[in-house]
């Protein structure tokens, strides 16, 4: 893998082998309002750009949302304060649309995350479940390899297994939360501390027991976006018939595999989710920059190249998360910001120029009546980037900025000259830009 996944000793329960906003200053003027170059910023020497071109009638999938994990048994809940930061859309807040826990094995462990799943949807939020282990009467060992203790669910529980999903999201359901989807099994193909699962296995269960479980289902989750475990669901027509959700880790998973032709061809109407990621690592602080700005490049190959309509952080508030151990946003939180803020659910990806310049990003989306652009420049220079919109709609443009010294900071608004404008996109900088 690309990068560690073992999170530094904390000091508390949490899963084996696993994982101050700066003040906001004065706005800067940044935008144009006709085609001509826009004035340089104090990011010193500007660059030109390609012309970035938006067709928001060009339409690619459906976006459900961003957002981020709650599991309370290992690192404690949010608080109700930082709930309404990770799930609020006001200025300062993360603008998440997705959560998602843990399945626990106990049943008396079933209301642990309860109060967060709650808020979360009452500010809007999907809520997902994914289960590390079944219940341990249901369990049993076996050599695998090396590993002696291996557990795997036994094979005449898997309609026991079903029912244990089933009641879960019936819990749920009864206490005010309905579960968007569930899932089989988090990283079957990572699992020497929980319970593994071959493709074999994945999709049996799938063929023979999905299709009774109440709400969506997703599967397989392998932690590093391996094809070989989603390659057999989608080749046998009876297993993808009971599963509604392919999700995927992203843990090293290089971008040159992020696309997945095969989904394409045979994934009509099911759904391309990516459920869980850190990165760039989880030992750096979430507000080094600028390397905070590889999260959103990170977001934009993941909605380009992959074409996820879905990207869920690991834990929501950690020393390398979104939010820090303070409930403050990081660096990297802003980041993901500039995506969830502004992409609400149900608006779709449409086509735009991903790469104008060297080092510079750009993708667009449209729903609820405007057409927003997200882009990440890494560049060590501000470039001069003009945008065209097809069909030159739009009148008017608002934008927002990250960069060193601000997060998610308004720039105002402005016209738009002929279906065009130019904007100076600061050296190392995120923009949002949202034209009506």
């Amino acid at each position: 893998m690309a990068q560690s996944r073992q999170e530094p000793p904390r000091g508390e329960r949490r899963s084996p082998s696993r994982r101050a906003v700066l003040a906001t200053m004065g706005t800067l003027s940044v935008l144009a309002a006709t085609p001509s170059l826009a004035r340089a910023s104090d990011t010193g020497a500007v660059t030109a750009a390609a012309t970035a071109v938006i067709d928001p009638s060009a339409t690619r999938q459906t976006i459900r949302g961003f957002g981020g994990m709650s599991h309370t048994a290992w690192i404690g809940d949010l608080t109700a304060a930082q709930r309404d930061m990770a799930f609020g859309t006001g200025d300062g807040q993360l603008g998440f649309t997705l959560l998602r826990i843990p399945v626990p094995e106990d049943r008396a462990a079933w209301n642990r995350d309860l109060a967060t799943a709650k808020r979360a949807a009452e500010l809007g939020a999907a809520v997902i479940a994914s289960p590390w282990n079944p219940p341990a009467s249901m369990v049993e060992t076996f050599v695998r390899g090396s590993q002696t203790d291996a557990r795997r669910l036994r094979y005449d529980m898997y309609g026991a297994y079903a029912q244990h999903l089933n009641d879960f999201t019936t819990y749920l359901r009864n206490n005010g939360v309905n579960l968007y989807a569930v899932s089989v099994q988090n990283e079957p193909d990572y699992a020497h501390d929980w319970t593994w699962w071959t493709p074999a296995e994945m999709v049996r269960f799938l063929r023979e027991n999905a299709g009774s479980i109440g709400t969506r289902v997703i599967a397989p989750e392998s932690f590093q976006y391996l094809k070989n475990m989603s390659d057999p669901i989608l080749n046998d027509a009876t297993a993808l018939a009971n599963v509604d959700v392919i999700g995927a880790h992203l843990y090293g998973t290089p971008f040159a595999n992020f696309p997945y032709p095969l989904f394409k061809q045979k994934g009509a109407g099911k759904e391309l989710w990516m459920t869980e990621v850190y990165y760039p690592n989880s030992t750096d602080s979430a507000d080094l920059w600028p390397q905070a700005l590889d999260v959103g490049e990170h977001i934009h190959r993941a909605m380009v190249e992959a074409e996820f309509q879905a990207y869920i952080w690991w834990y929501i508030r950690r020393g390398y998360g979104p939010m820090r151990e303070d409930g403050r946003i990081s660096k990297r939180g802003a980041a993901m910001a500039h995506f969830a803020r502004f992409v609400r659910p149900g608006y779709a990806r449409v086509e735009a120029t991903a790469n104008p310049a060297t080092n510079v990003y750009v993708s667009a989306y449209r729903g609820g009546g405007a057409t927003v652009v997200v882009t990440v420049n890494k560049g060590a220079a501000g470039v001069s980037q003009q945008f065209t919109l097809a069909n030159r709609a739009g009148s008017s443009v608002a934008s927002w900025l990250t960069d060193a010294s601000r997060n998610v900071a308004s720039q105002g608004t402005t016209g738009i000259s002929n279906g065009s404008f130019t904007v100076t996109l600061p050296a190392r900088s995120a923009m949002t830009f949202v034209i009506r």
